[in-house]
């Protein structure tokens, strides 16, 4: 049994963590909602929001595959699809405060 079997969100968590030191990170199970689809069957649907240092200058891409890199055998079984969101600590700091201004 793998590792990524035992505990694929520790291991997601664990592994953004060491390659992007991340001021903020959250890793969500989407599992449930993709029950009945076909490529359920050959991994996992998670999803990531990554705040980093490691994203000031990056394309989207770029930061992308950063993350890709990070998880890069995980992408070839234990996780079939990853939504990502990552953000330099600035473009969060944006983000929450027009989402502040709105609520």
């Amino acid at each position: 049994m793998s590792v990524w079997s035992d505990n694929p969100l520790a291991v997601i968590e664990t592994r953004l963590r060491d390659a992007l030191a991340p001021l903020y990170l959250t890793v969500d199970d989407d599992g449930a909602q993709h029950v009945g689809h076909a490529g359920a069957k050959s991994g996992g649907h998670f999803s990531v929001t990554v705040v980093s240092t490691s994203f000031a200058g990056k394309t989207r891409v770029a930061r992308h595959r950063l993350i890709y890199d990070a998880l890069d055998d995980a992408m070839q079984g234990a996780i079939h699809a990853l939504a990502i969101a990552a953000y330099t600590p600035e473009e969060f700091d944006a983000l929450s405060s027009k989402t502040q201004a709105i609520s």
